[in-house]
């Protein structure tokens, strides 16, 4: 099916009518983008509908936006069907500070780590997981380091962190040692 074809059952699908959506079924990988409260039941038409039967989470991962209106954190899904051989991208935006989507690992396993890595990096949460916590960085870490603003801590726990001029310059000289905790 075109990626027109997939947008257009799916907004039939949402009862979803003019300006309730934005896609684009030319994109070299066709998007719709949804509201956040209608995210669930589209994956879950979008995964049991014989003629889409996109059976695969390929990919789910977060996009910065600090200076769009309001500032926000889309989330984007990559949909494939192995069988049915077509694909579709979910967009969904969330406010930036507190943005929260329901968790889509009952539809598809793989969401389990994809919706911990954005969690993760972008501070989405993620309702109804069934192990919200980091899965890259430490507990403790401090923010969420894709975020545009986000800042190095200068130190963690006592390790420094913070990339600074002397590294730089010994990565580009080839001189590594002394510059790791460990050194």
């Amino acid at each position: 099916m075109t990626g027109a074809g997939i947008i257009e059952r799916l907004a039939a699908r949402l009862a979803l009518g003019d300006g309730a959506f934005e896609a684009d079924a030319e994109a070299a990988d066709p998007w719709i983008r949804l509201p956040g409260e209608r995210l669930l039941e589209a994956a879950k038409f979008l995964k049991s509908d014989p003629e889409l039967d996109f059976d695969t989470l390929h990919c789910l991962s977060g996009v910065d936006w600090p200076k769009a209106d309001p500032p926000a954190i889309e989330v984007v899904y990559h949909l494939f069907s192995l069988t049915r051989k077509h694909w579709i991208v979910l967009k969904v935006r969330v406010p930036r500070s507190g943005g929260r989507l329901p968790t889509l690992e009952g539809v598809w396993k793989a969401a389990n780590w994809h919706e911990r890595e954005t969690w993760d990096l972008f501070g989405v949460r993620f309702e109804g997981h069934s192990d919200h916590r980091r899965i890259l960085l430490p507990a403790d870490w401090p923010g969420h380091p894709l975020l545009r603003d986000w800042e190095w801590p200068d130190t963690w726990h006592k390790i420094p962190v913070k990339p600074g001029r002397q590294m730089h310059e010994r990565a580009e000289t080839g001189q590594m040692s002394g510059v790791g905790p460990f050194d």
